[in-house]
């Protein structure tokens, strides 16, 4: 069993909840959205396995979960980074904002969504099928491109992140 932080609108923690039931309910809780980008400024994003709660089979940006009750925000990308993709990276914090996404399903993503970045180091990828389905390196302008003619191929988060600019001199 998974258990989110649940916070305030200034991400002071407020509760403890197991996801599926935050999920539900729609309570605002702490998460991440780590960002891979190599050395040609492309970004590493991933297509959701087609397990997954929500959203499966969509392509989303490199890592996204939620921290660990006790774990910080940059501890759980890292964390994540190696659970999905099977390598390791050195994130820094670049900034957060809140995002509510209902879905059909019923859950709704109702999240303060801390945002990190890391250079890819060039270890060998090793996918969690459980996790991600497939991955790839896209620029900037080609993932905008490809967003604007299929946005429902995208994850709303990323989409969000892209539109409020908040990597965009990242990559």
């Amino acid at each position: 069993m998974e258990i989110m932080i649940l916070v305030d609108e200034n991400d002071n923690p407020i509760g403890e909840m197991e996801k599926m039931e935050a999920h539900r309910k729609g309570l605002l809780h702490r998460a991440f959205s780590g960002f891979v980008i190599n050395k040609k400024k492309e970004l590493l994003i991933q297509r959701r396995a087609l397990g997954k709660y929500h959203n499966p089979g969509i392509w989303a940006n490199t890592v996204c979960s939620h921290p660990r009750p006790g774990e910080s925000v940059i501890d759980g990308v890292q964390r994540r980074v190696t659970e999905e993709l099977g390598f390791t990276a050195e994130f820094t914090y670049i900034d957060k904002f809140i995002y509510k996404a209902e879905f059909s399903n019923g859950l709704t993503e109702h999240e303060l969504d801390h945002v990190c970045v890391a250079n890819y180091n060039g270890e060998e990828i090793i996918l969690n099928p459980d996790e991600v389905a497939a991955v790839r390196w896209i620029s900037h302008a080609d993932l905008e491109k490809e967003i604007a003619a299929n946005p429902n191929s995208f994850s709303y988060w990323l989409k969000e992140i892209l539109k409020l600019g908040i990597i965009d001199d990242k990559f």
